[in-house]
């Protein structure tokens, strides 16, 4: 049975989500889980904060009682190593962190590490993102303009674990009209999920959860819903 996927709207590896990240490692069945952390979409922002992102997820998650390996996937080149993708393909638990989404998109896509996570979520594991990870694990990501004004927003596919989803995080960061001009952009039929920060939707055949101190707000079109803590919906 395909694994859960976690997307989660803001606060990686920060305290306030470490009761829900111990609860996903609880999911796997496993006493000592294991994790893989891989903070690619932070790459274009610099070694340094690359390498600082790997380190704040090996300490919160090894606080847990996980055994956790960075796996420091800096491009195309890096994802096409077979070292890398065993490391995916091992994983109980897989966490994609935030940074640009379009570059962990270019750089997993159609590459082993890619075709790992999808073996990993093929026979049970956990893939989680924050941010950047949640929008690529979605069916459709967005990107803003090269230019003054970022409108229309440029639209791609992600690499489709939520199929048929798109996710607008750290929602509540935002004016929400200008969520809601990201929501009414999104490719015909997609569901927008507009996750807040500290917040987190857990979903497993078709029927998704929220967790964490916000809300998720589905945008169905024009429709909108609010969703709190606990409470399910269907896509």
């Amino acid at each position: 049975m395909s694994g859960p996927i976690a997307l989660v709207g803001a606060g990686e590896f920060l305290p306030a989500m470490a009761g829900f990240d111990a609860d996903l490692l609880a999911s796997t069945g496993r006493a000592r889980p294991r994790v893989a952390i891989v903070p690619t979409a932070s790459f274009p922002d610099g070694e340094e904060v690359f390498q600082r992102w790997a380190a704040m997820g090996v300490a919160h998650f090894a606080g847990l009682g996980a055994e956790v390996e960075p796996v420091l996937i800096r491009d195309r080149a890096g994802a096409d190593d077979p070292g890398a993708a065993q490391a995916l393909g091992e994983a109980d638990l897989v966490y994609l962190s935030g940074g640009k989404p379009a570059y962990l998109l270019a750089s997993l896509r159609g590459t082993a590490a890619g075709s790992a996570l999808s073996a990993a979520h093929e026979r049970g594991a956990v893939l989680a993102g924050c941010s950047a990870g949640a929008m690529a694990l979605a069916g459709h990501a967005f990107d803003f303009r090269l230019r003054l004004m970022p409108w229309p927003l440029r639209w791609g596919g992600g690499l489709g674990f939520a199929t048929g989803v798109s996710v607008v995080p750290h929602y509540d960061a935002w004016p929400e009209p200008f969520s809601a001009l990201i929501a009414f952009q999104a490719p015909r039929g997609s569901t927008v999920l507009g996750i807040d920060e500290e917040t987190a939707v857990v979903g497993r055949d078709g029927t998704w959860q929220v967790h964490g101190a916000s809300r998720v707000t589905v945008w169905r079109g024009r429709h909108r819903e609010r969703f709190r803590a606990g409470e399910t919906f269907r896509l």
